[in-house]
């Protein structure tokens, strides 16, 4: 069968975006001669050139456009072709201000900048639907247009008139009268109860909102966070079907942001044909986080690849500081994204702008031009590599038996909430699990609300702060079908509009984790306690370190395993486990130091059957396995040490798909080196 991103190519799409709108057109041919020379295939275009395609209100003008695609078509390249809607023109700002957004101060914005547009402005959404149908209708019979991107890296939110109007429609839609709206916010506190639809404001520093976190009405800012993530969708999906009505088999996507708060890409997954998202790891960022970033957009759409559609070749301007990739650390780092189930590799951007805030943002060709710079040999290195790679690995996927619940809703809940939520970092606590679980070499899915639970045998959800029915039916069912779950502090604590279950935490998840919770004591990081073991097993020491947070609970089912060493609750519960149905469901009631999680996590495997891809590697070793629609497996290993290192590989048999060697016992990378190899 045929791999959805195989684009015609015969194998991993490489490119990115390129902007020749910025530069004359005497540039534009030695652009592409230098994309060919270095392995380029698919390039981005029309990401922003909205005014060039519409001058005017009632004036489209693809005469450039069709010049550029005529370039790449003759040059034997395809085109990912952006609508353009990312940044609305000048005129439509003038004309019709309603396009405008108003920011979280109240203020009205005028035109400049992206992401400037009001998800709700009819105006807005009337061009940009329009706009994508006539790009589609031009190139419908274009060969070399192989994927359609509507707008790019969506973010933000608009506090206008009309958005308030469209939230107060959403809010109908969701609770048909005030009386359950009044009942599922809890406005009787602060007398907040509203008799009128219109009383209904946004929350922003004018109303209720007293920063990013900080909200006198929690349910209605998550509301509101619900609405807002819809309502910016629906703009995206006007325009997918604008263009799908032109193209039925379009392939379209747009580029997402990994564990970007503001919006749930879970929700807006099934919308799109194939997931993208942009990496931009922070120097210094620890490869596992960027592996759990790639892992939460492969759990999107479980069942195939991604593509990496942004990474810089060199440097990024908009971090604190503009770090230079090291020699080797591109190519580590568009194979780590390979490694983790993506079918390209992509940059932004393919020549460095002139002018801008971005006119020092890294580049495949620099402002030099040349073809003999480092970061230039490096592309085109890893060209040369991917044309070798052929369609070796497309299309194939990763099977994972370990699943890691990350929520948005939770995320958004959990962190409004005031109290002691205060210092929670939702990403961060999902990571610390990722973490433990990556350094065993355990492949893992993110998966949250909606996803399918049965391929897993075991299942870890920490912080799973909000609970509605439909996850609730899920964990159950997990569990007693015989699944292994983990969760932890600060699951269970309230429903879907944010109100705290009745009877405490952990809410309905009582009958599986046989117990219930007290309180909950949150401290300085610096006052710790200690998780001290009550059983001897091996794998674990007698005591561990714990911080932050410390629950007091009360097993009703429970078996008790590691009980707390220090302070009023010493002796009390930190580690159970209850058996339910044919599986078990695990709680931890305290934040753990590092070595806990890892010697648990290679317990609860042991236990449940699922084994490391490689059983033992050196530290800074990062393993994955893809498997093909055949059965075959492919197994990356990737150096992010600066040494060489030695690795074992048992009973493995591998042929390298870039040199085509035979490996069978051991296996020797240089810092930052890759190893692909087939195994036979």
């Amino acid at each position: 069968m045929k791999a959805i991103s195989d684009f015609g190519l015969g194998k991993l799409a490489y490119g990115g975006d390129w902007n020749p709108e910025q530069w004359d057109p005497s540039v534009w041919k030695e652009d592409i001669s230098l994309f060919k020379a270095a392995g380029i295939d698919l390039l981005t275009i029309n990401i922003f050139s909205w005014t060039l395609c519409q001058p005017a209100e009632d004036v489209y003008d693809f005469s450039l456009l069709d010049e550029i695609v005529g370039l790449c078509r003759a040059a034997g390249l395809k085109v990912c072709l952006g609508t353009a809607t990312a940044a609305h023109p000048a005129w439509m700002a003038t004309k019709y201000p309603d396009v405008l957004r108003v920011d979280f101060q109240g203020r009205k914005r005028k035109f400049g900048d992206r992401h400037n547009s009001c998800p709700s402005s009819p105006t807005y959404r009337r061009f940009a639907q329009k706009l994508a149908g006539k790009l589609a209708a031009h190139f419908r019979h274009e060969p070399t247009v192989v994927l359609w991107h509507v707008s790019n890296e969506y973010m933000g939110a608009c506090y206008c008139n009309n958005c308030e109007s469209n939230f107060r429609a959403w809010l109908k839609r969701r609770y048909q009268s005030l009386a359950a709206l009044n009942e599922a916010w809890y406005t009787r506190f602060w007398n907040q109860t509203y008799t009128d639809w219109d009383q209904i404001v946004l929350p922003n520093a004018l109303t209720v909102q007293w920063g990013e976190r900080n909200t006198a009405m929690p349910a209605l800012t998550l509301d509101f966070m619900r609405f807002n993530s819809e309502n910016i969708c629906e703009c995206f999906r006007l325009e997918a079907e604008a263009i799908h009505r032109e193209i039925p088999q379009a392939l379209i996507t747009t580029n997402f942001m990994g564990a970007y708060r503001g919006l749930d890409y879970r929700r807006w997954a099934g919308y799109l044909d194939i997931i993208s998202w942009d990496n931009y790891p922070q120097p210094g960022q620890p490869p596992a986080l960027t592996a759990m970033f790639h892992s939460l957009m492969r759990g999107l759409k479980p069942h195939q690849p991604f593509l990496l559609m942004e990474q810089t070749p060199s440097q990024t301007n908009w971090q604190p500081f503009s770090t230079l990739k090291r020699p080797g650390e591109m190519r580590l780092l568009s194979y780590q994204a390979v490694a983790q189930g993506a079918d390209s590799v992509m940059f932004f951007q393919m020549r460095r702008s002139r002018g801008g805030c971005e006119k020092f943002h890294g580049a495949v060709i620099e402002h030099s031009g040349r073809n003999d710079t480092r970061v230039f040999r490096e592309v085109s290195a890893l060209g040369q590599e991917l044309k070798q790679l052929g369609d070796s690995i497309l299309g194939s996927t990763i099977k994972a038996e370990v699943a890691l619940w990350f929520d948005w809703e939770s995320f958004w809940a959990a962190e409004n909430a005031m109290g002691i939520c205060n210092q929670l970092n939702y990403v961060e606590e999902v990571f610390k699990y990722y973490r433990a679980l990556y350094e065993e070499h355990i492949q893992v899915d993110l998966v949250g609300p909606g996803s399918e639970l049965k391929a897993y045998k075991m299942l870890w959800a920490p912080v799973l702060y909000l609970l509605n029915q439909e996850v609730i039916l899920r964990l159950k069912d997990f569990v007693r079908d015989g699944g292994i779950l983990v969760t932890t502090y600060l699951s269970g604590m309230v429903d879907e509009s944010d109100r705290i279950f009745v009877g405490g935490p952990p809410g309905p998840l009582k009958d599986i984790l046989g117990l219930w919770v007290e309180e909950t004591d949150v401290l300085e990081p610096e006052r710790q306690n200690e998780i001290v073991m009550q059983r001897k097993t091996v794998g674990f020491k007698s005591c561990y370190k714990s911080s932050w947070i410390f629950d007091i609970v009360h097993p009703t089912k429970a078996e008790v395993w590691a009980v707390y060493g220090k302070d009023f609750y010493a002796g009390s519960p930190v580690l159970t486990v209850n058996p339910f149905g044919r599986g078990e469901a695990w709680y931890l009631a305290t934040s753990p130091e590092d070595d806990f999680l890892r010697d648990f996590g290679r317990f609860l495997c042991r236990q449940g059957g699922v084994g490391p891809v490689v059983p033992v590697l050196p530290n800074g070793i990062e393993v994955s396995r893809r498997k093909g629609q055949d059965g075959t497996n492919y197994l990356f290993f990737l150096n992010h040490t600066q040494s060489l290192q030695e690795i074992k590989l048992a009973n493995l048999r591998l042929k390298s798909l870039l040199t085509s060697e035979l490996v069978v016992d051991s296996l020797f990378l240089k810092p930052w080196d890759v190893f692909i190899g087939k195994q036979i």
